[in-house]
Order: structure tokens, then sequence, then C-alpha cells
């Protein structure tokens, strides 16, 4: 295991985990910023959810809010569950969708398990909320799945 450490006043010493966590985040944040075109390619996308997600021990069902010129407006966990699913409610995607004025989005959700190929429920629940979109005339670009790998269900035909 990979031990960082900090420059204190004193020297150096062991960083915490919540040091780590933190400095994570600014590092994400300068990298992934609100509004620009960060999310430029199929790789920097499952790169960003990687790093989102990766490190869970429960499900989480989200969502990339993209403006009309698929720039990013928000990343958003909409749902969290348990080791081995979530409840995904369309009726709340949508009205998450409209709230940030979103023209397209991008799905995405863990498998702690480490498996990150689809279930039959992942790809039922695309299909219904990609239907409950369209009638807004929002666009579901690509469902990812973060296991020990990603899996894009557009790369895949799946949408």
């Amino acid at each position: 295991m990979t031990t960082l450490y900090v420059k204190d006043s004193g020297g150096f010493r062991e960083a915490c985990d919540e040091e780590i966590l933190h400095r994570a985040q600014g590092v994400l944040g300068k990298r992934f910023r609100v509004g620009s075109p960060v999310l430029t390619s199929p790789a920097r996308t499952r790169e960003f959810l990687r790093i989102r997600l990766g490190a869970l021990d429960y499900e989480v069902f989200g969502c990339l809010h993209l403006d009309k010129r698929h720039r990013l407006i928000t990343a958003e966990d909409l749902f969290r569950g348990t080791i081995d699913g979530a409840s995904v409610h369309p009726r709340e995607i949508v009205r998450s969708v409209i709230h940030h004025g979103a023209a397209a989005v991008v799905l995405y959700h863990n498998h702690p398990s480490g498996q990150a190929s689809p279930s039959q429920a992942d790809e039922l629940i695309t299909a219904r909320v990609r239907e409950g979109l369209a009638l807004i005339d929002v666009r579901v670009l690509d469902h990812i799945i973060v296991g020990e790998s990603t899996y894009s269900m557009a790369e895949h035909g799946l949408l």
C-alpha cells in the first residue's frame, strides 16, 4: 500500500484519510469544472465516474446533466442503495433533469461486486428512463456501469 505524506509546519507527516479525500475532491473540482467541456470523450467520462464511484461499497445511481452542447451542468447522485441494488424511480430522474435544465444526460451507477456488465434490471430501467426523458425531448447519451472496469451501454449497442 502507498503512504502519502503532507508537509506540516514541523516537516512531513503521514496524511490521514480525510485529508487525502479532501485533496482528491479538490483535484476533481479543478479537472471537471461545471460548464466546461471536460467530458469530451467516453474515456474521460469513464475516468470521472471511476474516480467518483470506484471505492464505494454500496450502489449509487446518478445522472450527469449536460447542456445542449454536452457540457456538464452537474453530476448528481440520485439514489443510494445497498451492496447489491438501488431502487430507481424514473419520475425522480425526470424531475431532476427539468430542475437542472438538462438537454441530455449520461446515466451511471456502480456495482460494488466489481462485475460491470449490466443486469436485466439495469437494461429495463435504462429503457424506462429513456422513454420518460424522450417525452420531454431529453436524450440519454449513455448509461455507464462502474465495477472493476467500466461498461458503456451505448458502446455495446444497448441504447
